[in-house]
């Protein structure tokens, strides 16, 4: 039996629609069990649960927690794409949703991006739309996409459970995307300038630092002058940190920020150990890398002002992402018939404050990074939620399942050829080379013994 392509797409919209109170279930289950990266035992157990009531087969423990379903078959052999959504929460201690022992909660809307993943999915195997298809399919739950817990994270390189920090550079790494020619992933946003969907723009490049001071412990009033002060050390190479500011360019999107984690054990004990956790994001990886080398520099400052030790530990961040223009076109036309062009909004190729994995993914294949709307409040905040599931779940769903199908039709193959018109800025072994090249171990001494 033949059918035309928009035929195809008006059933698996429909499928997805039938489905829309299970999937925006699924989405909120998943957000009132929030785990933090490399830790999302429970979310994986929801994930393999729910693909397995769809008969869909899947391989788990990708980067410790990630669960990637077995390929949605085409009716031929062909290109395979990645519909991908991200296990992890954040740690927002003062959100009311936050669990009371972890603070972790989907304060940026990674559940809805397991629910329309799953949507797409659940679209094209009811209404067996994969069958007339050159290609293949793949769902893909994925690990720690937020860059947090930097000293847990570098514990697990340091142990060789990891070699990467984020969930995408380690999936890279150890060959998880070697089957994988294309992705995409669908985030809530609460801009309102992003409308009910919106695709294009890019994101910053970004160094992990991760920070430790040593001092030597002493009684703060009986023998201060006896101890090594490693908390005013770090505030040394803070406010030095900061003074850098001014020899940023307001063009190269610097931004520098960090949090103190430890910044001693008691009051009447002259700080001993204190730790630092900073991440440093910019416009490209080479000026990533200019100001990583002020930002070193000011922290041997404080140290050396001190007479303290300082270890510096810099972890390679995400690279700037990179959308393929024609997938986003294809998206475009879809989203505006799910939701009406006045309600889409396309973004130039300029760069956000933030900074993401699918960047990483975006420097080997041909990638796209939409949003939907649904969200309110302000993103990694306290008063972040899901207002409109339909519109954070249920839209993006239709939207990406529909460029499948553009990107897969076998009278067209357009995935075919953007892979075969677009080299990569990298390749896997390039990329891994690079990231390892940006790691860093150093220790600096100025404490007498």
């Amino acid at each position: 039996m033949s059918i035309s392509k928009e035929e195809l797409k008006k059933q698996v919209t429909q499928e997805i629609e039938n489905n829309k109170d299970k999937l925006i279930n699924f989405s909120k289950d998943i957000a009132e069990n929030a785990e933090t990266g490399y830790r999302e035992s429970k979310t994986a157990a929801k994930v393999k649960e729910i693909f397995k009531s769809i008969n869909l087969g899947f391989t788990d423990g990708h980067a410790i927690t990630g669960v990637k379903s077995e390929p949605i078959k085409g009716k031929s052999e062909g290109p395979t794409i990645a519909v991908i959504g991200e296990l992890d929460g954040l740690i927002v201690k003062d959100h009311p949703l936050a669990d009371p022992k972890t603070n972790a909660v989907h304060a940026c809307g990674h559940n809805c991006q397991l629910g329309s993943m799953l949507g797409v999915g659940l679209g094209l195997i009811n209404s067996k739309a994969n069958q007339y298809l050159n290609g293949n399919v793949v769902l893909f739950a994925v690990p720690a996409e937020e860059t947090i817990e930097n000293e847990y994270r570098i514990n697990l390189i340091d142990e060789g459970k990891l070699g990467f920090m984020s969930g995408k550079q380690e999936l890279i790494r150890i060959g998880s995307f070697d089957d994988i020619d294309s992705a995409m992933l669908s985030h809530a946003t609460t801009n309102p300038e992003d409308k009910d969907l919106s695709i294009g723009g890019t994101s910053l490049g970004h160094v992990v630092k991760y920070v430790e001071f040593h001092g030597r412990a002493s009684h703060a009033a009986g023998a201060p002058y006896a101890g090594v002060n490693a908390l005013k050390a770090a505030n040394i190479a803070m406010m030095a940190m900061d003074l850098q500011r001014e020899s940023f360019k307001d063009e190269d999107r610097i931004r520098v920020h960090g949090i103190l984690t430890e910044g001693g054990t008691a009051t009447n004990s002259i700080p001993s150990i204190v730790k630092l956790e900073w991440r440093i994001r910019g416009r490209t990886i080479d000026i990533v890398n200019e100001v990583n080398e002020k930002i070193d520099r000011s922290l041997r400052a404080g140290a050396m002002a001190m007479g303290a030790n300082v270890r510096i530990r810099s972890i390679a961040g995400n690279l700037p992402m990179l959308q393929n223009s024609e997938i986003n076109d294809l998206y475009v036309n879809n989203a505006n018939n799910i939701v009406g062009s006045e309600n889409v909004k396309i973004h130039p190729d300029t760069q956000s404050g933030g900074s993401t994995d699918m960047g990483d993914l975006s420097q080997i294949m041909p990638i796209i990074h939409p949003r939907s709307g649904g969200a309110i409040g302000v993103g990694h905040g306290n008063d972040y939620f899901i207002d409109d599931y339909y519109k954070s779940v249920i839209n993006p769903a239709k939207s990406m399942a529909m460029t499948v199908i553009d990107l897969l039709w076998p009278e067209e193959n357009r995935l075919k050829q953007i892979i075969s018109n677009n080299v990569p800025p990298y390749s896997k072994k390039q990329y891994i080379a690079l990231q390892e090249s940006r790691m860093g171990n150093e220790f600096s001494e100025y404490m007498k013994s």
